[in-house]
């Protein structure tokens, strides 16, 4: 497992082959970036900024992982999330995982980034023409986590809390 909360760039590559490093046993690795956009909420975004409580990130973001391996067989998690100054094309976010299925792989980095978009705690504040705002980026998509059969824990204290059908295979 590797979760990390950096203000620094991230390079994809070198975080799928140490994902992977040593594991003769790993048949796919699926990921995803997240990167900034120049436009939210019908307004241009020039820069934006993330800010979060330290420890309390990580620990949100190790809870999110852990609920993941517990619905799927995966030899490995990276999870790497920017904090500070952003401008539009930075990238913001990395989920990589790695199964011996492609099926484990996909589905548990889609349910990693839907669970971490929903429950992480994260606040940024966004450079518009009309001048700066704060968005909570926890965006509640109650739509995404109903599929993986989460409701919304934004509203409580413990990501670990939630009871999860087992999935492995």
């Amino acid at each position: 497992m590797s979760v990390r909360v950096q203000c620094e760039d991230f390079d994809l590559g070198a975080e799928v082959a140490a994902l992977r490093h040593g594991q003769p046993g790993v048949g796919a690795v699926a990921s995803f970036v997240g990167t900034v956009r120049d436009m939210n909420d019908g307004s241009a975004v020039s820069a934006m900024e993330l800010e979060h409580y330290p420890g309390m990130t990580e620990k949100a973001l190790a809870r999110i992982e852990a609920v993941a391996r517990e619905r799927w067989a995966l030899l490995g998690v990276t999870i790497v999330h920017r904090v500070g100054p952003l401008l539009p094309l930075d990238q913001i976010v990395l989920v990589a995982v790695a199964s011996a299925h492609r099926g484990n792989a996909f589905a548990a980095c889609e349910f990693i980034m839907d669970y971490l978009k929903s429950e992480a705690p994260f606040w940024k504040k966004e450079q518009t023409p009309d001048g700066a705002r704060w968005v909570d980026a926890r965006v509640t998509d109650e739509s995404a986590l109903a599929r993986w059969g989460i409701r919304s824990l934004n509203a409580t204290a413990e990501v670990a809390d939630v009871q999860t059908p087992g999935l492995k295979g």
